[in-house]
Protein backbone atom coordinates (compact mmCIF):
# COMPACT_ATOMS: atom_id res chain seq x y z
CA UNK A 1 0.00 0.00 0.00
CA UNK A 2 1.19 3.53 -1.17
CA UNK A 3 1.35 5.96 2.23
CA UNK A 4 0.03 9.26 -0.19
CA UNK A 5 -3.12 9.85 0.04
CA UNK A 6 -5.33 10.71 -2.79
CA UNK A 7 -6.69 13.95 -3.83
CA UNK A 8 -10.35 14.99 -2.97
CA UNK A 9 -13.20 13.87 -4.65
CA UNK A 10 -16.16 16.04 -6.11
CA UNK A 11 -18.67 16.13 -2.85
CA UNK A 12 -21.78 14.72 -3.01
CA UNK A 13 -25.13 16.12 -3.11
CA UNK A 14 -26.21 15.03 0.31
CA UNK A 15 -24.31 13.67 4.15
CA UNK A 16 -23.48 10.45 3.88
CA UNK A 17 -22.17 8.12 6.73
CA UNK A 18 -18.90 6.07 6.80
CA UNK A 19 -20.49 3.46 8.74
CA UNK A 20 -17.09 1.48 9.31
CA UNK A 21 -14.03 2.91 9.76
CA UNK A 22 -10.86 2.94 11.54
CA UNK A 23 -9.45 6.31 12.08
CA UNK A 24 -6.81 5.07 14.70
CA UNK A 25 -5.44 2.31 12.16
CA UNK A 26 -5.50 5.09 8.91
CA UNK A 27 -3.48 7.58 11.29
CA UNK A 28 -0.50 5.21 11.54
CA UNK A 29 -0.39 4.14 8.02
CA UNK A 30 -0.69 8.05 6.59
CA UNK A 31 -0.53 10.34 9.33
CA UNK A 32 -4.08 11.64 9.09
CA UNK A 33 -5.41 12.12 12.38
CA UNK A 34 -8.75 11.72 13.25
CA UNK A 35 -9.46 15.57 13.36
CA UNK A 36 -8.19 16.06 10.11
CA UNK A 37 -9.73 13.15 8.50
CA UNK A 38 -12.94 14.10 10.32
CA UNK A 39 -12.69 17.57 8.37
CA UNK A 40 -11.49 16.19 5.15
CA UNK A 41 -14.55 14.47 5.16
CA UNK A 42 -16.60 16.47 5.79
CA UNK A 43 -15.89 18.61 2.93
CA UNK A 44 -17.21 15.93 0.54
CA UNK A 45 -20.25 15.64 3.08
CA UNK A 46 -19.42 12.67 4.47
CA UNK A 47 -20.46 13.87 7.70
CA UNK A 48 -20.65 11.20 9.94
CA UNK A 49 -18.74 8.24 10.92
CA UNK A 50 -18.54 4.83 12.77
CA UNK A 51 -15.35 4.17 14.82
CA UNK A 52 -14.94 0.26 14.86
CA UNK A 53 -12.96 -1.32 18.14
CA UNK A 54 -10.71 -4.72 17.35
CA UNK A 55 -9.48 -5.37 20.63
CA UNK A 56 -9.60 -3.48 24.07
CA UNK A 57 -6.91 -1.22 23.21
CA UNK A 58 -8.76 0.09 19.99
CA UNK A 59 -12.58 -0.03 21.89
CA UNK A 60 -11.26 2.37 24.89
CA UNK A 61 -9.82 4.93 21.74
CA UNK A 62 -13.13 4.42 19.70
CA UNK A 63 -14.98 5.34 23.06
CA UNK A 64 -12.51 8.05 24.15
CA UNK A 65 -12.47 9.41 19.95
CA UNK A 66 -16.79 9.82 20.15
CA UNK A 67 -16.44 11.54 23.09
CA UNK A 68 -14.47 13.84 21.50
CA UNK A 69 -15.87 14.45 18.30
CA UNK A 70 -19.60 14.35 17.90
CA UNK A 71 -19.52 13.38 14.15
CA UNK A 72 -18.23 9.82 15.75
CA UNK A 73 -19.93 7.01 17.53
CA UNK A 74 -17.91 3.93 18.66
CA UNK A 75 -18.42 0.70 18.70
CA UNK A 76 -16.35 -2.37 20.92
CA UNK A 77 -15.18 -5.92 20.25
CA UNK A 78 -12.87 -8.01 19.81
CA UNK A 79 -11.65 -8.87 16.42
CA UNK A 80 -12.73 -12.56 14.88
CA UNK A 81 -8.22 -13.26 14.12
CA UNK A 82 -7.15 -11.56 17.61
CA UNK A 83 -10.09 -13.47 18.94
CA UNK A 84 -8.55 -16.69 17.50
CA UNK A 85 -5.16 -15.68 19.23
CA UNK A 86 -6.30 -15.51 22.12
CA UNK A 87 -7.09 -18.50 24.82
CA UNK A 88 -10.22 -19.02 26.22
CA UNK A 89 -9.31 -17.49 29.59
CA UNK A 90 -8.23 -14.32 27.79
CA UNK A 91 -11.71 -14.01 25.64
CA UNK A 92 -13.52 -14.35 28.86
CA UNK A 93 -11.90 -11.53 31.00
CA UNK A 94 -11.89 -9.63 27.69
CA UNK A 95 -15.57 -10.35 27.17
CA UNK A 96 -16.22 -9.00 30.74
CA UNK A 97 -14.40 -5.55 30.04
CA UNK A 98 -16.29 -4.91 27.01
CA UNK A 99 -19.65 -5.97 28.94
CA UNK A 100 -18.69 -2.72 30.94
CA UNK A 101 -17.48 -0.71 27.53
CA UNK A 102 -20.91 -1.17 26.06
CA UNK A 103 -22.66 0.43 28.41
CA UNK A 104 -21.14 3.90 27.66
CA UNK A 105 -23.46 6.50 25.52
CA UNK A 106 -21.02 6.56 22.78
CA UNK A 107 -21.08 2.79 22.22
CA UNK A 108 -23.61 1.97 19.33
CA UNK A 109 -22.58 -1.30 18.97
CA UNK A 110 -20.27 -4.56 19.29
CA UNK A 111 -18.59 -5.59 16.46
CA UNK A 112 -16.34 -5.90 14.97
CA UNK A 113 -17.38 -10.03 15.84
CA UNK A 114 -17.50 -13.02 13.73
CA UNK A 115 -15.78 -15.16 11.44
CA UNK A 116 -12.23 -15.14 9.79
CA UNK A 117 -11.53 -18.20 7.87
CA UNK A 118 -9.45 -16.75 5.76
CA UNK A 119 -6.83 -15.69 7.84
CA UNK A 120 -7.64 -18.83 10.81
CA UNK A 121 -7.09 -21.89 9.47
CA UNK A 122 -6.30 -24.06 12.70
CA UNK A 123 -9.39 -25.31 14.06
CA UNK A 124 -8.78 -25.06 17.45
CA UNK A 125 -8.47 -21.19 16.68
CA UNK A 126 -11.92 -21.54 14.69
CA UNK A 127 -13.65 -22.61 18.08
CA UNK A 128 -12.38 -20.00 19.81
CA UNK A 129 -14.05 -17.56 16.91
CA UNK A 130 -17.48 -19.37 17.58
CA UNK A 131 -17.25 -18.87 21.33
CA UNK A 132 -16.12 -15.14 21.11
CA UNK A 133 -18.74 -14.53 18.57
CA UNK A 134 -21.67 -16.09 20.47
CA UNK A 135 -20.42 -14.10 23.45
CA UNK A 136 -20.78 -11.09 21.73
CA UNK A 137 -23.85 -11.51 20.30
CA UNK A 138 -24.99 -12.05 23.99
CA UNK A 139 -23.58 -8.71 24.81
CA UNK A 140 -25.33 -6.80 21.75
CA UNK A 141 -28.41 -8.48 23.24
CA UNK A 142 -28.22 -7.58 26.49
CA UNK A 143 -26.68 -3.96 26.12
CA UNK A 144 -29.87 -3.52 22.85
CA UNK A 145 -26.90 -2.40 20.80
CA UNK A 146 -25.94 -2.74 17.14
CA UNK A 147 -23.86 -6.53 15.92
CA UNK A 148 -21.35 -5.54 13.45
CA UNK A 149 -20.10 -8.87 12.04
CA UNK A 150 -17.04 -9.70 9.91
CA UNK A 151 -17.46 -12.38 7.81
CA UNK A 152 -14.25 -13.87 5.45
CA UNK A 153 -15.27 -16.93 3.92
CA UNK A 154 -17.65 -18.03 5.96
CA UNK A 155 -21.02 -17.01 4.96
CA UNK A 156 -22.80 -20.29 6.47
CA UNK A 157 -21.13 -20.53 9.79
CA UNK A 158 -21.88 -17.04 10.30
CA UNK A 159 -25.56 -17.89 9.91
CA UNK A 160 -25.67 -20.96 11.88
CA UNK A 161 -24.20 -18.70 14.81
CA UNK A 162 -26.89 -16.44 14.30
CA UNK A 163 -29.21 -18.42 13.98
CA UNK A 164 -28.83 -21.22 16.99
CA UNK A 165 -27.92 -17.66 19.75
CA UNK A 166 -30.43 -15.34 18.54
CA UNK A 167 -30.51 -12.43 16.60
CA UNK A 168 -30.18 -8.93 17.68
CA UNK A 169 -32.90 -6.33 16.17
CA UNK A 170 -30.10 -4.77 14.40
CA UNK A 171 -26.83 -6.35 12.68
CA UNK A 172 -25.12 -5.06 9.60
CA UNK A 173 -22.98 -7.64 7.54
CA UNK A 174 -19.59 -5.24 7.61
CA UNK A 175 -17.90 -5.47 4.14
CA UNK A 176 -20.24 -7.34 2.64
CA UNK A 177 -18.56 -9.86 0.55
CA UNK A 178 -21.87 -12.77 -0.34
CA UNK A 179 -23.41 -13.30 -3.69
CA UNK A 180 -27.35 -12.38 -4.35
CA UNK A 181 -28.47 -15.61 -2.67
CA UNK A 182 -26.28 -14.87 0.71
CA UNK A 183 -27.08 -11.35 0.74
CA UNK A 184 -31.00 -12.25 0.64
CA UNK A 185 -30.01 -15.22 3.68
CA UNK A 186 -29.11 -12.00 5.71
CA UNK A 187 -31.91 -9.86 4.54
CA UNK A 188 -34.75 -12.46 5.18
CA UNK A 189 -32.76 -12.29 9.16
CA UNK A 190 -33.43 -8.47 9.34
CA UNK A 191 -29.82 -7.60 8.25
CA UNK A 192 -28.14 -4.48 6.79
CA UNK A 193 -25.53 -4.99 3.98
CA UNK A 194 -22.72 -2.77 4.27
CA UNK A 195 -20.78 -2.12 1.14
CA UNK A 196 -17.39 -0.95 0.33
CA UNK A 197 -14.74 0.00 -2.00
CA UNK A 198 -13.97 -3.48 -3.67
CA UNK A 199 -17.69 -3.22 -4.87
CA UNK A 200 -16.28 -0.59 -7.77
CA UNK A 201 -13.77 -3.31 -8.58
CA UNK A 202 -14.03 -5.48 -12.25
CA UNK A 203 -13.95 -8.60 -10.91
CA UNK A 204 -16.65 -8.15 -8.37
CA UNK A 205 -19.87 -8.95 -10.31
CA UNK A 206 -21.21 -10.96 -7.70
CA UNK A 207 -21.14 -8.71 -5.18
CA UNK A 208 -22.42 -5.53 -7.90
CA UNK A 209 -25.33 -8.69 -8.36
CA UNK A 210 -25.17 -8.78 -4.07
CA UNK A 211 -25.77 -5.12 -3.77
CA UNK A 212 -28.58 -4.83 -6.81
CA UNK A 213 -30.70 -6.87 -5.03
CA UNK A 214 -30.41 -5.18 -1.40
CA UNK A 215 -33.52 -3.67 -0.76
CA UNK A 216 -33.08 0.62 -0.60
CA UNK A 217 -33.58 0.91 2.94
CA UNK A 218 -31.02 -1.98 4.15
CA UNK A 219 -27.91 -0.74 2.33
CA UNK A 220 -24.81 1.32 3.62
CA UNK A 221 -21.87 2.52 2.54
CA UNK A 222 -18.01 2.51 4.52
CA UNK A 223 -14.35 2.56 3.81
CA UNK A 224 -13.09 -0.55 6.32
CA UNK A 225 -9.88 2.98 6.12
CA UNK A 226 -6.92 2.68 5.57
CA UNK A 227 -8.09 -0.32 3.78
CA UNK A 228 -10.26 -1.25 0.43
CA UNK A 229 -9.92 2.32 -1.41
CA UNK A 230 -12.21 2.40 -4.32
CA UNK A 231 -11.11 2.67 -7.54
CA UNK A 232 -10.00 4.46 -9.11
CA UNK A 233 -7.43 4.44 -6.45
CA UNK A 234 -6.52 0.78 -5.74
CA UNK A 235 -3.27 0.34 -3.82
CA UNK A 236 -3.42 3.48 -1.86
CA UNK A 237 -4.65 3.89 1.86
CA UNK A 238 -8.27 4.39 1.76
CA UNK A 239 -9.92 7.45 3.84
CA UNK A 240 -13.96 8.68 4.70
CA UNK A 241 -12.58 11.20 2.58
CA UNK A 242 -13.12 8.74 -0.90
CA UNK A 243 -16.54 7.46 0.17
CA UNK A 244 -18.10 9.63 -2.83
CA UNK A 245 -16.14 7.40 -5.38
CA UNK A 246 -17.95 4.45 -3.87
CA UNK A 247 -21.24 5.98 -3.22
CA UNK A 248 -21.62 7.40 -7.26
CA UNK A 249 -20.53 3.89 -8.66
CA UNK A 250 -23.06 2.48 -6.27
CA UNK A 251 -25.59 4.90 -7.71
CA UNK A 252 -24.82 3.69 -11.09
CA UNK A 253 -24.63 0.03 -10.32
CA UNK A 254 -28.56 0.49 -8.75
CA UNK A 255 -29.54 2.59 -11.31
CA UNK A 256 -30.81 4.79 -8.89
CA UNK A 257 -30.96 8.76 -8.37
CA UNK A 258 -27.21 9.93 -6.30
CA UNK A 259 -29.86 11.83 -3.70
CA UNK A 260 -31.35 9.83 -3.29
CA UNK A 261 -29.20 6.85 -2.46
CA UNK A 262 -27.06 9.22 -0.43
CA UNK A 263 -30.26 10.48 1.63
CA UNK A 264 -31.21 6.39 1.97
CA UNK A 265 -27.50 5.88 3.10
CA UNK A 266 -27.86 8.37 5.93
CA UNK A 267 -31.05 7.35 6.79
CA UNK A 268 -30.15 3.76 7.03
CA UNK A 269 -26.71 4.43 9.00
CA UNK A 270 -28.94 6.13 11.92
CA UNK A 271 -31.54 3.28 12.14
CA UNK A 272 -28.45 0.55 12.09
CA UNK A 273 -27.06 2.10 14.99
CA UNK A 274 -30.21 2.68 16.96
CA UNK A 275 -30.70 6.50 15.80
CA UNK A 276 -29.19 9.86 14.36
CA UNK A 277 -26.52 11.35 16.41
Amino acid sequence: MKKELPPSPEPLPRPVVDSHCHLDTADHVTGLGPADAIARAAEVNITRIVQIGCDLDDSRWAIETARQHPEVIATVALHPNEAGRMSREDITRAVIELDSLAADPVVRGVGETGLDYYRTRDDDARVRQHESFAAHIELALSHHKTLVIHDRDAHEDILKVLDAEGIPERFIMHCFSGDAAFAQECLDRGGYLSFPGPVTYKANEDLREALRVTPLDRVLVETDAPYLVPMPWRGYPNASYLIPHTVRFMAEVRDEPLEELCDALTANAFAAFGGAW
